[in-house]
């Protein structure tokens, strides 16, 4: 299954990362590329540089199409262009994984509405100003609908990741993998140790 990980300037390191290292231990059944609207060079506020594809070089036959969050998205949210191509991406896509404020853009491009997601707690009140008409979720660590998963703030994605391999290759699988990598997997999506108030 091929993934596409969509990279923008201050992108939140971990969104990326934590659910890469655990996709890319399945070598055999994931490969993993990262994209960002022009290709080339993105940089985090975290000095992590990562050469990029361009997005319309996407196939369209992607299986997962992977939006991280971080800083930047307060100023992606504003660009029509990224947003537009977000929009037809995450529609050919056969499933849409997004991590923290990354439910952000993906709620402005309307394919969230009236579908129940969730995102970084801490941001929330700024996060659901760009979807008014989704179902967002104070309380859940991850949420899934249709094929749309959303998950709260960062290392929410690793959890988010390991559900969405347990919901394709069981439970049992998903374990291995957290134990592989030494991470206390929050199994339970429904219910995150951080609450938007």
């Amino acid at each position: 299954m091929n993934i596409a990980v969509l990279l923008f300037d201050d992108f939140e390191t971990l969104d990326v990362y934590g659910p890469v290292e655990v996709f890319g231990r399945l070598v055999d059944i994931y490969s993993v590329a990262f994209y960002s609207l022009d290709g080339g060079q993105i940089k985090n506020k975290h000095g992590v540089s990562v050469l990029s594809a361009k997005l319309e070089d996407i196939n369209k036959d992607l299986e997962i199409f992977l939006i991280p969050g971080g800083l930047g998205t307060r100023k992606e949210v504003e660009n029509k262009l990224l947003i537009d191509k977000i929009k037809e991406i995450a529609t050919f896509s056969k499933f849409v994984l997004t991590v923290c404020t990354g439910s952000a853009l993906l709620a402005r491009t309307g394919l969230l509405d009236n579908k129940t997601a969730t995102s970084n707690k801490r941001a929330f009140n700024w996060v659901i100003s760009n979807g008014i008409n989704v179902n967002w979720n104070k309380s859940a660590r991850w949420t899934i609908d249709d094929k749309y998963y959303t998950s709260s703030g960062v290392s929410a994605g690793i959890d988010m990741a390991l559900g969405f391999i347990s919901n394709r290759h069981g439970i049992e699988f998903a374990r291995k993998i957290a134990f592989e990598i030494e991470y206390n997997w929050t199994e339970d999506k429904d219910n995150d140790t951080f609450k938007a108030e």
